[in-house]
């Protein structure tokens, strides 16, 4: 075993917010259950990354109980569940620690948000010398407002201004970011086919 999975961040806390309701890719919860199954068959480590703001009294305080992953999928016994602070999956966690003592050189990346923690992981730990897949399509992530939009703006009224940077456009984003500096880009389709032997 020299590859890893990192699901990052596939818990209730986004479900629970309105803006779930623009996810740009609802098939996400599916998709990563295909490369989590996959990873298990192949014997590849799965490790689940949450994210937490304690005492932040959001969604993503633990105190409020959606910092879990979500419901349909379920870390198997001896999977590693972490849960970090800052937005990359290394930084305040023993992640780098965990790989390294297992012998991982490669890292397939997937999870919530796209550009935002799914991405900052996928550079840091290119940095760090992993081999990095990223699989678009196992990720998902929203519409971000311009920063000059109302901290209280509604979903409805960031999906209507003109100035906001639609989902689609923050994926292509990431993927020209990443490929061929950060990662190899792959779907899922191209991953659980490699990875099952097929």
């Amino acid at each position: 075993m020299t590859t890893a999975l990192v699901v990052i961040d596939v818990q209730e806390s986004f479900r629970v917010r309105p803006l779930w309701a623009a996810v740009n890719n609802p098939a996400v919860i599916d998709r990563v259950g295909a490369l989590v199954g996959a990873a298990r068959a192949a014997g590849d480590l799965v490790v689940w990354v949450l994210h937490a703001e304690p005492g932040s009294g959001g969604d993503f305080d633990p105190a409020r109980g959606h910092v879990r992953v979500v419901a349909e999928l379920t870390p198997a016994a001896g999977e590693p569940v972490i849960t970090k602070t800052s937005h990359n999956a290394f930084t305040t966690t023993n992640l780098h620690q965990l790989l390294t003592e297992r012998g991982i050189r490669a890292l397939t990346v997937c999870g919530i948000r796209t550009e935002q923690c799914v991405e900052t992981t996928a550079r840091v730990g290119s940095d760090l010398g992993y081999a990095v897949t990223f699989v678009t399509d196992a990720t998902a992530t929203f519409p971000i407002p311009h920063r000059d939009a109302p901290a209280a703006q509604t979903v409805a009224e960031l999906l209507a201004d003109p100035r906001t940077l639609s989902a689609e456009d923050v994926v292509t984003r990431t993927e020209y970011a990443l490929a061929g500096r950060f990662a190899t880009v792959r779907t899922v389709a191209e991953l659980t086919g490699s990875l099952t032997g097929s």
